[in-house]
């Protein structure tokens, strides 16, 4: 089914009002800085692509579309794209599930092991009894994008428990959250952070599709996102494998892990089965989302659930750094069929 003309003309319509010229030839001097292409000629081939063919000025530059042919590129999922399969198949009520984290934990409490809790006005004591017990907590802000809202205390360095209280209230950091123990397989890669998973899933009404599969590696923080200076490799869907190294959307390609020096192609996610197997049953527990992105960690003994997002966001392939010059869009198109 082609996808409706009227998401993608208010799509473009808002894109080119909000045009920064100058945004775009930054990213063009990036793409002529790796690939030795002309500025002039690239800024005119990033126009095109994103009206012609759907393709987000930062897609061009992360998935080197200016050494790809037409073919090529036609093989790579866009957030343009995936933006429009979100609004078809995802409703409103479904969507609030997932933009709030307290309402995602209590809808999918079966699929989550770690231990957490809201923070209320009268729950000073619990809270200091679960930061004490648990050693160190991650605290949310429940509606927030982009690994921002996400903190860690320990409760080690709390002198006054009612004035930390009173602070997680007034930042709006009120969900509290175990320390999620990943898989010694991913602590060797980065111990500091805790590195999730991406999974993309289509739920067409009665099978789940796997489309993509990510890797996420942090540098020490309390997010694995590339706003704390995350970077990613991309999986292979049907087995867990790391397809190269891993790169960022700034230009930074890791051979191996910056501060481990683990070598990311080499990974081989643990427990890859029973990760997939959650998210074949975690999809189907909010049939108003049908397309998602899912958020897990593997453990020792299997994964858990960390968060859905109805907005997938898109991942993909680096040719200059996989070799590989083919993207996931035929995956998604023969589940979804559009």
């Amino acid at each position: 089914m082609p996808l409706a003309i009227g998401p993608k003309m208010r799509y473009l319509y808002e894109r080119a009002r909000r045009i920064d010229v100058k945004s775009v030839i930054e990213r063009a001097k990036e793409v002529h800085a790796e690939h030795g292409k002309a500025v002039p000629t690239t800024v005119v081939d990033m126009l095109w692509s994103a009206g012609k063919h759907d393709v987000a000025f930062q897609d061009y530059v992360d998935f080197d579309f200016a050494i790809l042919n037409r073919a090529e590129r036609a093989t790579f999922m866009t957030h343009p794209v995936s933006m429009q399969l979100a609004a078809r198949y995802s409703q409103p009520e479904g969507r609030k599930v997932f933009e709030d984290k307290i309402a995602f934990n209590r809808r999918f409490a079966d699929y989550i092991e770690r231990e957490w809790m809201v923070v209320t006005e009268d729950n000073a004591a619990e809270v200091q009894a679960f930061a004490e017990r648990l050693g160190t907590v991650i605290a949310k802000v429940p509606v927030s994008h982009m690994g921002l809202g996400v903190r860690r205390y320990h409760a080690a360095d709390v002198t006054d428990w009612a004035e930390f209280h009173a602070k997680l209230l007034a930042d709006g950091e009120i969900l509290l959250e175990e320390v999620i123990a990943q898989h010694d397989e991913l602590a060797a890669v980065c111990p500091g952070t805790v590195n999730t998973t991406r999974i993309v899933a289509f739920f067409d009404g009665t099978d789940v599709h796997i489309l993509a599969a990510t890797q996420k590696f942090g540098r020490g923080q309390v997010s694995d996102q590339m706003s704390f200076g995350g970077f990613y490799t991309m999986l292979d869907p049907d087995t867990g494998r790391a397809m190269s190294a891993g790169y960022d959307s700034h230009g930074h390609v890791h051979e191996t892990h910056p501060d481990t020096g683990y070598r990311i192609a080499d990974l081989q996610l643990p427990h890859y089965d029973q990760a997939i197997d959650l998210i074949k049953r975690a999809a189907r527990e909010v049939p108003e989302v049908q397309y998602a992105g899912w958020d897990v960690v593997v453990t020792a003994d299997g994964a858990d659930l960390v968060e859905g997002n109805w907005g997938a966001g898109v991942y993909e392939n680096k040719p200059s750094v996989s070799g590989i010059r083919t993207g996931h869009k035929p995956r998604y198109r023969q589940a979804i069929g559009f």
